[in-house]
């Protein structure tokens, strides 16, 4: 009888283990969110989001203030429209800016909003406007080749420097 009673402990505690594991690994990959308050939705576009993923962090001073919703793309505008769901206690005014930031060189990305100087807050279904695009790292990458190449095919004597 000891026996038994002990294997259904230990069996318990197991299974609390793995609950555990999957809880912790969800959270951290923000698969789960456990925040039952509601928070108003706005909506921004943007030229470029680079590697943006639904239920991305929005931060402001580094606190996450909201999270990605949802990502579309609008065919009239050919633009990436983001839909944000920031937190009630967290108030920004209507003219404030936001950017598609990186965590680190090669982190996850988020988006960061800096607060604006409107005397009217964000509300209910606005849209930001003053947006800024990821930063790709190909991109730069290819532009900073792209000028090497350039200043190389100068600096060959291939202008107008002619030996006679």
């Amino acid at each position: 009888m000891q026996q038994s009673k002990n294997d259904v402990w230990v069996g318990l505690f197991v299974i609390l283990g793995v609950a555990a594991l999957v809880f912790l690994a969800l959270q951290s990959a923000n698969l789960l969110n456990l925040n039952w308050r509601s928070g108003y939705e706005v909506s921004a576009r943007f030229d470029n989001i680079g590697g943006l993923k639904p239920k991305a962090a929005v931060r402001s001073a580094g606190v996450v203030v909201g999270r990605v919703r949802a990502i579309a793309f609008d065919d009239a505008t050919y633009q990436a429209r983001v839909m944000l769901e920031l937190d009630r206690r967290y108030k920004f005014p209507r003219d404030s800016s936001l950017k598609i930031l990186t965590s680190g060189l090669l982190g996850d990305q988020y988006i960061g909003i800096e607060a604006g100087a409107d005397e009217h807050d964000l509300a209910e279904g606005d849209t930001i406007s003053a947006t800024q695009s990821a930063v790709v790292l190909e991109n730069l990458i290819g532009q900073f080749l792209y000028g090497k190449a350039q200043e190389g095919g100068n600096a060959n004597g291939n202008g107008n420097n002619s030996k006679k």
